[in-house]
């Protein structure tokens, strides 16, 4: 609930429990989906704060703009890693993460 009673948006929900995850500076952060409900200017913010960390994330996301900085991407397919790089290495192979970009931007 925020100030006077109102309910929290689903973005300002979302940064709320961001911000309580990184309070006491844990060694490992797992973040499913964390920033699919905020817009693509609120995500980079979140991303770029959250790249400063020194704790480990591991971040679960279909959105390209979470994938691009991370420093390595596993992708899965019916459960099983079938890829796994930096954004740019696997942007130059044919493969499942490639036409996933394709389909994405499309």
């Amino acid at each position: 609930v925020g100030t006077s009673g109102s309910v929290l948006s689903g973005g300002e929900s979302q940064r709320v429990s961001i911000a309580r995850s990184v309070i006491g500076s844990p060694r490992i952060m797992l973040f499913d989906e964390a920033t699919n409900w905020l817009d693509n200017k609120s995500q980079a913010k979140v991303m770029r704060n959250l790249t400063a960390l020194t704790s480990t994330r591991v971040v679960i996301a279909h959105r390209l703009s979470t994938l691009e900085q991370a420093d390595r991407i596993y992708v899965l397919q019916a459960g099983r890693v079938v890829q796994s790089g930096s954004f740019n290495e696997l942007m130059e192979v044919d493969g499942v993460f490639r036409d996933l970009v394709k389909r994405q931007v499309a």
